[in-house]
């Protein structure tokens, strides 16, 4: 049978799957969504409002419905602690995380 390194393999798929987020990164939006560039933080450190790339400025509900409803690109909603939340899509990339971006 034949010894597989599945360090190396497992190297290789994260190799190739940052060269796809980089050439996904630099292709843009191409859908013409709005992007959340910017974030507005209470005392907590929650997220409370959004910033979009037009301008936009989201408070978290408004911008749940618009990330429902398909209209913010790179965002997922996803049911936890009894309610909705907004988070960023995974992608390996943690500067453009939510809790990353600059605040306003």
């Amino acid at each position: 049978m034949e010894q597989k390194n599945f360090e190396e393999i497992y190297q290789q798929y994260k190799q190739e799957s940052e060269q796809q987020t980089q050439v996904e990164a630099e292709q843009g939006n191409k859908d013409g969504k709005e992007e959340i560039v910017a974030v507005r933080k209470n005392d907590d450190g929650d997220l409370i409002a959004f910033k979009t790339n037009t301008g936009q400025e989201l408070d978290y509900l408004t911008a749940l419905d618009e990330a429902k409803s398909g209209r913010i690109a790179h965002i997922d909603v996803f049911h936890k602690y009894g309610r909705d939340i907004i988070r960023s899509e995974p992608d390996g990339v943690k500067e453009n995380n939510l809790d990353e971006l600059p605040e306003f």
